[in-house]
């Protein structure tokens, strides 16, 4: 494993929102974005992901269990789950591990009844991925992407469209924590009360709900939430950071580098301007920019908060690279 490579699932799993596809390198980089690439197509069945959200009822625990089976190749387990439901969720576990007879066939019907779902196209990527037919999963994944930009399938689908990115999306850092009363409860809960605070509070009450959205795949959503920290106080440095990071796509990371560069010399003395242009170029695998960016961060003030994510960033980088 190259130490770019290794730095890049460094990245991947120091990132709060990065949740990994295991897919295999069976698309490679080539210009902008992935083609085939595999002479032979992979082996063993392809993955399956749901994106069930932050449900917790007793069909979404099922449905977890079932694609959990499936990764761990216990495939007649995870069809009976799936055949016990008849939601919608279930159906594209039901059609994805119907592999290899019918599972094409069955997410292309899935995807004629719900065009705008993008789990529906991203697993129809996956299958026709791994039935040889290359060309058709980039149009499925790209269709995932287009309908669904809100969801952790259009993230997902980005990541095997994109693969010289890290996995996932740059989550935005705040130099402050959520309030202590959030911690131990469920996951939801956690998310509706940073809502409702969100709904009537200021600048860090919008900018820890941009964050949580983030986290959970939800990045249209998570944008337009640091959108209202930055109409709340337009002057504020952190919502304008938030704003900016939010809008890295790997299509057109430049959108998110043309609003937080200009902000380096608005804000000279902030670590985070420097922290987040450091983070998004880790992302992008330009590590030498990226320690530049995060040196100057760590040395503008080493007591607050985002210098001493850079010091730590830069610690896990010069680790990783000493392995190599």
């Amino acid at each position: 494993m190259s130490p770019r490579t290794r730095i890049l699932l460094l990245v991947a799993a120091a990132a709060p929102a990065a949740a990994a596809v295991a897919v295999g390198a069976a698309v490679v980089q080539s210009g902008e974005e992935a083609v085939p690439a595999a002479a032979q197509r992979p082996q063993g069945a392809p993955p399956l992901l749901l994106d069930l959200g932050l449900r917790d009822d007793p069909e979404a625990r099922a449905l977890r269990e079932a694609e959990r089976l499936w990764a761990d190749g216990e495939h007649e387990r995870a069809r009976a789950v799936f055949a016990r439901y008849d939601s919608d969720d279930a159906r594209v576990g039901a059609a994805l591990t119907s592999w290899p007879d019918g599972s094409v066939a069955a997410l292309r019907r899935l995807a004629a009844e719900h065009p705008e779902r993008g789990d529906v196209h991203l697993n129809l990527g996956f299958a026709l991925f791994w039935s040889g037919r290359r060309e058709e999963a980039v149009e499925a994944w790209r269709e995932a992407r287009r309908v669904d930009p809100d969801s952790l399938a259009a993230v997902r689908a980005g990541d095997l469209l994109f693969p010289g990115f890290a996995r996932g999306l740059p989550v935005f850092v705040p130099s402050f924590g959520p309030p202590p009363e959030l911690r131990g409860l469920p996951e939801a809960e956690q998310l509706e009360r940073l809502r409702a605070a969100a709904e009537g509070g200021g600048v860090r009450e919008r900018l820890l709900h941009g964050v949580a959205l983030q986290r959970i795949g939800r990045p249209v959503s998570a944008r337009r939430a640091y959108d209202a920290a930055v109409e709340a106080a337009p002057d504020d440095v952190e919502a304008l950071v938030a704003a900016a990071v939010a809008r890295f796509d790997k299509e057109r990371p430049d959108v998110a580098f043309s609003r937080l560069g200009p902000l380096a010399q608005r804000f000279p003395e902030e670590p985070t301007v420097r922290f987040h242009l450091g983070l998004m170029l880790l992302w992008m695998g330009d590590v030498d920019d990226a320690r530049r960016q995060l040196v100057r961060a760590r040395d503008l003030d080493p007591a607050d908060p985002l210098a001493r994510e850079a010091a730590r960033f830069l610690e896990r980088l010069e680790s990783v690279e000493g392995d190599g």
